[in-house]
């Protein structure tokens, strides 16, 4: 018996790199998962403070474990994955899942984008400027050549800064304007990584033109919201990691429920859209949305990348510790 491991979010940063995660989760959604493989998050409430709770067993993978992260009182989240073995049992890993929480959202992005988007140069209208936001950038330019970007954020300094760090870094121009409206103007793939919490979407269908490509990924709570009642209606395919998350726990989609919009035919897993099972439909499709609430076989997959990294690199810090094996 090995004793477990601990990534720290430095470690985890320096291990990962956007083609392994991005083919990692393409190879885990182009397997069919057994039912309950990542079943739904689980998430306890108390007076302002949540802990939400996601586990998994990671198809074609040799781990299973658990992410957990709390919002405490304090307002300041931390996340933490455990990893344990298949086979054994054993503890193996744990792991600081901050930076991996961002990372594997915006890789599983890409791995949609790559399979949604038409082909060629992408126009990004990136709304939001923060971590998801940095991190859907690095992973969509890993898997489609970016024409320009352009940012909107309420706040100008944060979106001067996202546009500086997009030249500098991926040397694609980019531009900060005063509007979502602007920002999706001309584009060819609009990024929501944003979340209101006043019930004002950033994002209003009448603005989304055909074939264009919305990925939405920035709010996963009933009080967030990120697209509007038309963009709903609007969409004809909605592929989403987490089908029955989204329509149900998601402010955006409880909203248009209540507001009589029908959308659960509209819905195709991101699993069936990696197996060839939505080809016509996605062909067919004119308005395209991506939709993500986040899903514990993303955080397994990117985690044991970063644990095996971590340890062919010596950079784990072994843990003076071992769970006791239950006794019959």
């Amino acid at each position: 018996m090995t004793r477990p491991v601990f990534v720290s979010d430095e470690v985890a940063k320096q291990v990962l790199a956007w083609p392994a995660m991005i083919a990692k989760l393409r190879d885990v959604y182009a397997v069919e998962h057994p039912p309950f493989a990542g079943p739904p998050r689980t998430l306890a409430r108390g007076k302002g403070i949540w802990m939400r709770t996601l586990t998994g067993v990671l198809p074609g993978g040799s781990v299973m474990g658990v992410k957990q992260f709390c919002f405490p009182r304090g307002r300041r989240v931390r996340y933490m994955i455990s990893l344990f073995d298949q086979e054994s049992g054993e503890l193996k890993a744990l792991l600081d899942a901050n930076t991996i929480t961002a990372w594997r959202t915006g890789a599983t992005t890409a791995v949609a984008v790559d399979r949604m988007a038409r082909p060629g140069k992408a126009r990004v209208a990136m709304l939001g400027s923060g971590a998801e936001a940095r991190a859907h950038v690095r992973a969509i330019a890993a898997v489609r050549p970016i024409e320009r970007v352009t940012v909107y954020s309420p706040t100008p300094a944060r979106r001067e800064a996202y546009a500086r760090m997009v030249v500098d870094e991926l040397g694609v121009p980019c531009r900060a304007v005063g509007s979502a409206r602007e920002a999706v103007d001309g584009a060819s793939l609009i990024v929501g990584a944003t979340r209101t919490l006043d019930g004002k979407p950033a994002l209003e269908g009448a603005w989304i033109e055909p074939g264009v490509l919305v990925a939405s990924i920035g709010a996963t709570l009933p009080e967030h919201f990120e697209i509007d009642n038309a963009a709903i209606a609007k969409a004809d395919l909605i592929v989403a990691d987490m089908p029955h998350e989204v329509m149900t726990e998601t402010g955006c989609f409880q909203t248009a429920a209540k507001d009589g919009i029908t959308f659960e035919h509209k819905f195709v897993t991101l699993n069936a859209l990696m197996l060839g099972l939505a080809d016509d439909r996605l062909r067919a499709a004119r308005y395209p949305m991506y939709r993500s609430v986040g899903q514990s076989l993303q955080d397994l997959a990117v985690a044991e990348l970063a644990w095996r990294e971590a340890e062919r690199r010596g950079l784990g810090v072994e843990l003076p510790m071992e769970l006791a094996i239950k006794s019959d």
